[in-house]
């Protein structure tokens, strides 16, 4: 039987040996509507239509059918999920770069947290006072423009009602939404490594802090690739940032920046750049890479061409390059160059080959898994666990409840601590020629620091929102 919704009506084709098109009925649209908007509770009785009367009872076997599974999905009363019947849901807002220059790192991240939500309603959803709540995801594209962001936010929250959005890639993505969940007290699960110096109520950081990326890694090329170097970063607030955090981590620990420079997000000029590298550090040391998008395709393709690799005596340390952007720029072009992040795929533990082989298994088998799909995925497991321990969904209960909250990641076990960052997995790697990384240190799992110790600002501040002060997010330790 095959079922079709047309300029006049639903039409309902039943075959004859296979053969569509041997009988046809047709059912007005608005008599078709009387079965889904007369309630979630089908009944002949409530079908006033002449027409709706005069049907033959094959054609509501089959009408009937498409007509309550579509009802029950619009009551909310049930579904096919394998976890069994729904008895509601809650909406929760994805706000990602699908497109622009940064979707090259923020599609992988959206799949990753859809993949999470549909793992946890296969399982029966999250539960709320002994009810099963379906998991819905409301996206929207926030388009590599920061204002779009805001915007977006703004509508998640305020027209769609979501109880929470899991959004953003960049600082400057971050910080346009910042001023608006302060403003409405609602609450954003934010998933890459950043600059720290940021402590926000609203705010939940699944990705690294400073501590737990840029500053290990700082300290592994200092005692392993030598003392003189080149900051290249995009120019907006999480290169700017990270580049102040490092001059001064440096400056106390013997080493020298013989250049900084910075490149508009999304731009390609990279010559002038790559000049600059070469009159500093003509016979090579070590480059911190903190550009973000596909400017990174520009710089590394035209880095080789200018002989700028780690055969001639450069050693390459980027925080934004992940196996999606290696599958993308071409490892020919990454190969030898290093990395600092919380997960690889290469990573050899049972739950990181879990979560890769079921990413392959819904995206494809030639899609690869990163740290910032990682730490997205598991940032919806930890909003689902504090939801069930406040036994409810709304924000205010749910960051009162999630302080304590641990999940089993990919990486390993993580912990959210009363800062609403989680303890992370340090990893330094080398990128191989298959595009995945070889893990040269394992450092262990580091507790986060907001704000940055080597910046004499913020030197003796800390963060702790379990404190009942009202400067709970920024106070002399």
């Amino acid at each position: 039987m095959l079922l079709w919704i047309g300029r006049y009506g639903l039409g309902i084709s039943q075959s004859k040996n296979g053969a569509f098109g041997y009988t046809v009925w047709r059912v007005p649209l608005d008599t078709f509507a009387a079965l889904l908007i007369g309630g979630c509770c089908l009944s002949c009785s409530m079908m006033t239509s002449p027409a709706m009367r005069k049907a033959s009872l094959r054609l509501l076997g089959g009408a009937t059918l498409l007509a309550t599974s579509l009802s029950l999905v619009a009551c909310g009363g049930g579904g096919d999920q394998a976890g069994g019947n729904f008895d509601g849901e809650v909406k929760v807002g994805i706000l990602h770069s699908r497109s622009g220059t940064m979707a090259i790192s923020e599609n992988t991240v959206a799949e990753a947290e859809l993949m999470a939500i549909d793992e946890i309603n296969a399982k029966g959803g999250i539960t709320i006072d002994g009810k099963k709540l379906k998991i819905v995801p409301v996206e929207e594209d926030g388009a590599s423009d920061w204002p779009t962001f805001a915007e977006k936010a703004t509508k998640l929250i305020d027209q769609d009602q979501v109880a929470v959005v899991f959004g953003g890639w960049t600082s400057a993505s971050r910080k346009a939404m910042l001023p608006v969940f302060e403003a409405k007290d609602h609450f954003l699960f934010y998933p890459i490594q950043y600059e720290g110096q940021e402590c926000s109520k609203n705010i939940f950081y699944s990705g690294a802090a400073p501590n737990q990326q840029a500053e290990p890694a700082v300290d592994w090329l200092l005692k392993n690739k030598g003392k003189d170097f080149f900051l290249v970063g995009s120019d907006y607030v999480y290169p700017r940032t990270a580049n102040t955090i490092m001059k001064e981590q440096l400056k106390a620990s013997g080493g020298k920046v013989v250049g900084e420079d910075y490149l508009p997000l999304g731009n390609t000029e990279v010559a002038p750049i790559i000049a600059k590298i070469k009159q500093a550090l003509p016979k090579g040391g070590v480059i911190v890479n903190t550009l973000n998008g596909d400017s990174n395709v520009a710089f590394f393709k035209q880095m080789k061409a200018a002989g700028i690799t780690p055969a001639n005596g450069y050693s390459i340390m980027s925080f934004s390059i992940a196996e999606e952007e290696i599958a993308a720029i071409g490892p020919e072009y990454l190969e030898g160059t290093y990395a600092a992040w919380n997960f690889f795929q290469s990573l050899d533990t049972p739950a990181s080959k879990e979560f890769t082989k079921n990413f392959k298994a819904k995206y494809g088998d030639k899609r690869v898994t990163n740290d910032p799909a990682e730490a997205a995925y598991m940032m919806v497991y930890l909003w689902a666990a504090a939801a069930e321990k406040a036994n409810s969904v709304d924000d205010n209960k749910v960051r009162e409840a999630l302080v304590g909250v641990s999940f089993e990641a990919p990486e390993g076990k993580v912990t959210v601590m009363p800062n609403h960052h989680v303890d992370k997995r340090v990893l330094i790697g080398e990128v191989q020629n298959d595009g995945m990384f070889k893990i040269l240190e394992d450092k262990g799992f580091v507790k986060p620091v907001a704000w940055n110790q080597y910046v004499p600002e913020t030197k003796g501040f800390t963060c702790d929102w379990t404190q009942n002060r009202p400067d709970a997010g920024k106070y002399k330790m």
